[in-house]
């Protein structure tokens, strides 16, 4: 492939071009499976190629900490060879994780059953704003106090991490019926007219409702929010069946 701006050879599809400093690429669709990565690289609604990235597992058949790091290093890497505007991802979370900590562009959950088509639907719609803050720095409110303890936490933390969460307000906690045995439940409710949303926590017969607020603009960009929030949740096996 050539540069489009300049002509030269590009050693891979989209890379950015160091001689004349110019973008060839605005997007990367990542998906991430056990040893291999699949990299789509994409300008507007062109796919321009593919990158592989594999890794080798211990004779467990898993990836330890260190090996799990250095394959979501050499994925960032891959990345930062494009400079593109965003990043989408799909697959294993963990890996996922901390490729978006090894990158500074915004890294957005996409479906895992046909990721580079999801983004190509999308991607004439309005960008939402990204909101570069830790997850911490997102939580707060009169009601400091979330049900579940550690898995109450790990909900609360999932969401606040998604880039278009702006802050979370714990509600008060509840009694909501008869109790359930299938331990912490979390999902986030459908969004109202200014792209908020609800986080609904369960743990037994209590219930706790905390208020999302998220940088879309309307239900529709907000239902898109609601939708890769109650994606992540199910990735931590807290998501709420119904």
């Amino acid at each position: 492939m050539q540069c489009s701006h300049c002509g030269r050879p590009l050693d891979r599809p989209g890379d950015y071009c160091l001689v004349c400093n110019g973008q060839n690429a605005d997007g990367v669709v990542v998906a991430v499976a056990e040893t291999r990565a699949t990299l789509t690289i994409l300008e507007g609604e062109t796919v321009l190629g593919e990158t592989h990235v594999t890794t080798v597992p211990e004779p467990d058949d898993e990836l330890s900490t260190v090996q799990q790091r250095n394959f979501a290093g050499r994925i960032a890497d891959e990345i930062r060879r494009k400079r593109p505007e965003a990043v989408y991802a799909a697959g294993d979370l963990d890996v996922i994780t901390d490729v978006r900590g090894d990158l500074r562009y915004p890294v957005y959950r996409v479906p895992e059953s046909d990721p580079v088509g999801a983004v190509l639907e999308r991607r004439g719609d309005r960008d939402l704003a990204v909101v570069e803050k830790p997850a911490a720095a997102k939580i707060g409110g009169s009601h400091s106090t979330v049900i579940g303890d550690r898995d109450g936490e790990r909900a609360i933390t999932t969401v606040a991490d998604h880039p278009h969460v702006k802050k979370i307000v714990p509600g008060p906690i509840e009694a909501g019926g008869s109790g359930s045995r299938t331990g912490v439940r979390a999902k986030a409710t459908r969004a109202d007219d200014n792209g908020n949303v609800r986080l609904l926590i369960r743990d037994g017969s209590s219930v706790q409702e905390n208020r999302i607020v998220t940088t879309a603009m309307d239900r529709e960009t907000g239902e898109r929010v609601r939708e890769d929030l109650n994606r992540a949740l199910a990735e931590t096996e807290l998501r709420e069946s119904a």
